[in-house]
């Protein structure tokens, strides 16, 4: 995607639409984040997608332009704390609700990747792999990414033997060999099955 889609296009002839994704609802460590971003109606942005398809370098990249292009963008967290707490669907509610407040234009309408959340104060249309569909969600999946992903690597710098560089905390066998060795620290989700069951 290039531009804004038609989708897109019919609700910002009427609001002032934001995107919004989230990157980290399935690792086993660090926070689940969010990110939302406005853009103008003429946005050009060349080759934008869901984060998850494009190389690590090429997302760092779209980043930059996605951020000094758009009217407004912000990023939202919840903790492992907060994770644990409220669950995983809550507490990316969360971090989506910090990263719309913490937008500087108040957006009318958000096309949020998924499905819809019953009760949200937000108003919202959830887009089932809005990330593929829409422009303004995918660019929100790559903010989220890539802040995810360097906050994961400055984990890493503090507990190299996880190896959080490599796979971001998500759950693969490297990753559940070093819990088993070292123990989960306090960037691990305890609510989460941490170690595979025999």
């Amino acid at each position: 995607m290039n531009t804004l889609t038609e989708y897109e296009r019919e609700f910002a002839a009427e609001y002032i639409i934001a995107g919004v994704d989230e990157a980290g609802r399935g690792p086993l460590a660090g926070p689940v984040t969010a990110a939302a971003v406005i853009f103008p109606a003429d946005i050009v942005i060349k080759d934008i997608d869901d984060s998850k398809k494009l190389k690590a370098v090429v997302r760092e990249h779209l980043a930059k332009e996605i951020k000094l292009k758009a009217i407004s963008w912000a990023v939202g967290q919840a903790s492992v704390e907060e994770i644990d707490r409220l669950n995983i669907l809550g507490a990316t509610r969360l971090a989506m609700t910090r990263a719309i407040e913490k937008l500087n234009i108040r957006p009318g309408l958000c096309l949020v990747d998924g499905y819809s959340h019953p009760g949200w104060h937000i108003r919202h249309i959830g887009v089932v792999k809005g990330d593929q569909r829409c422009f303004t969600i995918a660019a929100a999946s790559i903010l989220a990414k890539v802040y995810r992903d360097n906050y994961m690597l400055e984990l890493h710098y503090r507990f190299p033997y996880y190896g959080f560089d490599r796979h971001k905390g998500y759950p693969t066998i490297s990753h559940r060999e070093a819990i088993l060795k070292y123990g989960p620290c306090e960037f691990h989700r305890k609510s989460f099955r941490l170690l595979p069951v025999d």
